[in-house]
């Protein structure tokens, strides 16, 4: 199988994004998997991690017309490695450029497509500049994709709500990309090191600081939740444009004692921030799937937050505020507090265990390759 995607680990090492290196070497276990990022790495050198190949198309910045250069590149590169060892099946991660070289590829090849959607594609925020449907090409290339993919999948119900006017349910497939519970797991007799979080609740948000992650409203909407908490504390982890931004409205809001900017933390030692944290808060303006809500899960920590992504499937209504709202979400956020015993329900824990992991993921992903393939 080969799979198209922006970029991808230039080692084990690499966290580029983590699932996708963790989904790659599990599907390695079941077939032969060739990787074709197109931008990252910024080369074009083959080289292996494990069992996968990796063919970068050194895509890195290209924009406008330039843009067009490493998705050409990439289907032939696609073509000739099935000249040498024929596709099975070829899997776009994202419906926009690698949707694009997917379908074209799987046409010219006679190989099915699969597209996921899994970011911005068919959203375009205009007041922040984000997502793929403010632009004209990728309006084209994700149109294309979704009219000739095999089959798309999206990992939410709200993914699914924005792709059904445009996909045909037979070929809509629910597909949640799942949790490594190797590395997520409850921390109910483990031996990792204790890390202590100030603040008595203390507040973990996971995100990068851009604009449509919407640090600035979870700002004001803890800002709320101290007038009746005011031991609460808010530790953001990530980093990113708005660093210097987002932290003088922290002061501006009077909470520069409250809120701590911890930077960005490595991928394998965020179960540890989990664990240590009373709850988990998110206040994204969208989100594909939202990852770290299911890692969270998996420690069993509670994630209240916005309307978007895989939130609304796992918790309760109380717990889930319109995107951009503060006093909703500053609501959704005492009640979690007023009920921290019971807010992640064994359902919800139950649901990572059974349906949102890494292991289902790959059976599914298989199962729907055998599908196509016959």
């Amino acid at each position: 199988m080969g799979i198209i995607i922006p970029g991808f680990s230039a080692s084990a090492s690499d966290w580029c994004i983590p699932v996708q290196l963790d989904l790659a070497q599990r599907l390695s276990d079941e077939a032969d998997v060739t990787i074709f990022p197109l931008r990252y790495p910024h080369h074009q050198r083959p080289y292996t991690i494990g069992n996968i190949q990796v063919r970068p198309q050194g895509g890195a910045l290209a924009a406008g017309a330039a843009r067009l250069n490493p998705l050409r590149r990439a289907v032939a590169a696609v073509t000739a490695e099935h000249r040498r060892q024929p596709f099975d099946v070829l899997h776009a991660m994202w419906a926009d450029e690698p949707g694009f070289v997917a379908v074209a590829a799987g046409r010219l090849l006679e190989v099915p497509a699969v597209a996921s959607l899994l970011g911005g594609e068919l959203v375009g925020l205009r007041d922040i500049r984000y997502g793929a449907q403010l632009s004209r090409i990728n309006r084209a290339l994700i149109g294309v994709t979704l009219h000739a993919a095999r089959r798309v999948t999206a990992g939410s119900s709200y993914l699914r709500q924005l792709a059904a006017p445009l996909v045909p349910p037979h070929r809509l497939v629910p597909l949640t990309l799942g949790v490594n519970t190797d590395l997520f797991q409850p921390c109910d007799g483990c031996d990792r090191p204790a890390l202590t979080l100030d603040g008595y609740p203390s507040l973990l948000h996971v995100a990068s600081l851009v604009p449509v992650k919407d640090q600035a409203t979870l700002l004001r909407a803890v800002a709320r939740v101290r007038r009746d908490v005011p031991d609460v504390h808010l530790h953001i982890v990530g980093d990113g444009p708005l660093r210097a931004v987002l932290g003088q409205c922290a002061a501006g809001l009077g909470m520069r004692d409250c809120v701590t900017f911890h930077g960005a933390v490595r991928h394998e030692m965020l179960p540890a921030w989990y664990h240590a944290a009373d709850l988990c808060v998110l206040s994204s303006r969208h989100e594909g799937q939202e990852l770290v809500t299911l890692e969270a899960a998996a420690c069993r920590r509670a994630t209240v937050g916005t309307a978007v992504g895989i939130l609304p499937d796992l918790m309760p209504p109380q717990y889930v505020a319109r995107p951009g709202n503060a006093e909703r979400l500053a609501a959704a956020i005492r009640a979690a507090l007023d009920n921290t015993s019971s807010c992640v329900t064994e359902a919800a824990v139950d649901a990572v265990r059974t349906r949102y992991n890494l292991e289902r993921s790959t059976a599914s992903l298989t199962e729907m390759y055998a599908s196509l393939t016959g």
